[in-house]
């Protein structure tokens, strides 16, 4: 039986964004995992100290071995790979057992050149003979400039978003609704707005917290005292979304996983990721500078029918033996 390396950027994440792409990864490769054993190892914090790798050990040698090495999804890259701490925690003395590794639906951080240590350490651990599945078009230039192969087939979390699935997402307002903030993009004013909105509009309201310190930011709000907590498990975010519930909210991947249990989901658009992906791939968004049309979005028919480009997903996974 054919060993498998999944490289999950979940581990040691403080986003439970994370554990939504990786579960949106793991469902995805179903067809390529299934009836092979699946290892899994951490990005964010590091694999392997360099001198279990210098001494060859048995154990690396599986890992090291595997048939096919995945790495989930988020935004991983980095132009600058001698930062303090890194997403994919690896260096040139530990990162041999990776050697190969297959990219699934990865984004980059912020900038746009690549130092020359980080351009060496992505050559020497990237597979060069497949094609790599990145998140956006920026990506896919930042990796075909380093000579690798790659296509836009947008983040693993939206491909289970087929017209055909698009069409058992309702269309009007539910009485209750779960929203998420972000702590890194503080606007008192305005995410005041929002819950005023959601209190004037829905008959219960719930809080999920996606981020470790979103919770600390929602206590500054006014008018909270009858919203729910949702605990901060994508396990019991889950079970909120098993309700007649809509999503609003400013976490990108708290509403396409909203989406993907099949809800009514207004992402609230507060960078350019956020507004690159509803321009590429038709997500329901609406900017928080245009707060003044929320309530008007809330009431109206939205019809959810994203817009992937299953051709390049479907290139993507044929490279591998099912």
């Amino acid at each position: 039986m054919d060993n498998i390396l999944l490289l999950d950027t979940s581990v040691g994440s403080l986003n439970k964004g994370d554990d939504i792409i990786m579960k949106c990864v793991k469902y995805q490769l179903l067809g390529i995992t299934n009836n092979r054993f699946t290892l899994t190892l951490p990005t964010h914090v590091s694999p392997f100290h360099w001198y279990q790798v210098a001494r060859r050990s048995n154990r690396v040698k599986i890992y090291s071995d595997a048939k096919y090495k995945f790495v989930g999804g988020s935004n991983l890259l980095t132009m600058n790979m001698l930062t303090h701490f890194p997403q994919w925690n690896i260096n040139l003395f530990n990162y041999h057992p990776l050697k190969g590794s297959i990219l699934v639906g990865v984004g980059a951080g912020k900038g746009s050149k690549v130092n020359t240590y980080t351009k060496i350490l992505y050559s020497k651990v990237l597979s060069h003979s497949f094609i790599h599945s990145v998140r956006d078009e920026r990506t896919k230039v930042i990796l075909e400039e380093m000579g690798f192969k790659a296509i836009n087939t947008g983040c693993a979390s939206l491909w289970l978003l087929t017209p055909e699935f698009c069409k058992d997402i309702p269309t009007t307002k539910s009485d209750d609704v779960v929203f998420t903030l972000t702590h890194h993009s503080r606007d008192i004013e305005k995410d005041q707005f929002l819950i005023n909105i959601l209190n004037k509009n829905y008959k219960n309201i719930y809080f999920w917290v996606q981020d470790a310190k979103d919770l600390k930011y929602f206590r500054n709000f006014k008018n909270t005292e009858n919203i729910n907590i949702v605990p901060p498990s994508v396990e019991e975010y889950e079970k909120i979304l098993n309700k007649k519930i809509d999503y609003i909210g400013t976490r990108l991947h708290g509403g396409i996983f909203a989406m993907r249990n099949k809800k009514r989901s207004i992402i609230i658009s507060i960078d350019e990721r956020a507004q690159g992906m509803a321009e590429t791939y038709n997500i329901n968004t609406i900017h928080r500078d245009n707060f003044n049309q929320l309530e008007n979005m809330i009431n109206s028919e939205i019809i959810t029918n994203v817009n992937v480009n299953y051709k390049m997903v479907n290139t993507w996974l044929n490279q591998f033996e099912n």
